[in-house]
């Protein structure tokens, strides 16, 4: 299969090394370079003969790159980014925040089409395909409830979100489901739970010497689109503890459709993921959404679009007939 699809990477951390490690499996894709804030010649990539350079030099790769995966995070990268890159570049991104997935879109759509260019955003795995499962249970079975439940394990966009707090050294969150409510919606007794009743949080956090811990255990506790909504719990720990008891990034979750079809039969869909590492999975996802964000550039549809508007088969290197022979 020869290369096809040149791919940048925005952002070093453990989503763009993530994408790094993903690229090396897919023979149609080849990395054009590493894009970071910070000194290249301090970013030791994954892959020796991987290049890394400055972000402000992501202008001079317009005509090298068909596609930029943006891995930075969503509580302030991703807003400031991808309208700006939009402009320049094809992109996919892995924007989590879901209560501002609409404005996020609508500033990304404008951008995208001022510059005949493609992006699609949030894709991962939730948002991305869990999103699917949701449109999916509901278009079957129109007469029943959704719901999705998350972890145990480790949220990238909510870790980020509480080391950007002032007086964080460092910090994981993990997000926990409650068994109890776990069962109810197996159960197929559509249960209807609050946010609260489904999930709750847990953080694990180093403070900077001199932080006060109450004052940053109560922006944490009441940070918007993220905590405020849940029963959560700030654990102080040593940063030495932090990187021998959390260094791992485990995660996974359900999404659960339950109801009843025409005389009142049970159905239950359920769809479930279970990650050693959530970032290479995310990471994989976005991957394989920069294969049909080429594709739709290519073809001329410009303009921002969501999981929701991608055919299955434009994420597949496969052909429509070798699809059609060896899947359907």
């Amino acid at each position: 299969m020869t290369v096809s699809i040149t791919v940048g990477i925005v952002g070093y951390g453990n989503l763009g090394r993530g994408a790094e490690l993903a690229l090396r499996q897919c023979p149609d894709m080849k990395l054009a370079g590493i894009f970071t804030r910070r000194d290249p010649a301090r970013v030791q990539p994954a892959l020796s003969a991987d290049r890394v350079y400055q972000m402000d030099t992501l202008a001079d790769f317009q005509d090298k790159i068909d596609v930029l995966l943006l891995c930075g995070g969503s509580k302030s990268d991703l807003p400031e980014q991808g309208p700006e890159l939009a402009k320049m570049f094809s992109i996919v991104d892995s924007f989590d925040t879901h209560a501002r997935i609409p404005e996020y879109f609508d500033a990304v759509d404008r951008a995208a089409r001022s510059g005949g260019r493609t992006a699609i955003i949030s894709v991962g795995w939730d948002p991305g395909l869990f999103s699917i499962n949701r449109l999916l249970g509901e278009a079957i079975l129109p007469e029943g409830t959704t719901h999705t439940f998350w972890g145990k394990g480790v949220s990238q966009g909510h870790s980020d979100a509480v080391r950007r707090v002032p007086g964080v050294r460092g910090a994981v969150q993990y997000t926990i489901p409650v068994a109890e409510a776990i069962e109810a919606v197996r159960s197929g007794a559509l249960p209807r739970l609050s946010t609260r009743e489904k999930h709750r949080r847990e953080c694990y956090v180093v403070l900077n010497p001199g932080a006060d811990a109450a004052e940053v255990e109560q922006a944490i506790k009441k940070m918007p689109d993220y905590f405020a909504d849940y029963d959560t719990t700030v654990h102080f720990i040593s940063e030495d503890e932090l990187r021998r008891e959390h260094g791992a990034m485990p995660h996974g979750g359900f999404v659960i459709r339950s109801g009843r079809t025409g005389e009142g039969n049970r159905q239950t869909v359920e769809y479930a993921l279970k990650l050693d590492s959530n970032p290479e999975f995310t990471a994989s996802v976005l991957v394989a959404y920069a294969r049909a964000a080429s594709r739709l550039h290519r073809m001329g549809d410009f303009g921002a679009k969501t999981a929701f508007d991608i055919a299955p088969g434009l994420l597949s290197p496969k052909s429509a007939a070798d699809l059609r022979r060896e899947l359907l």
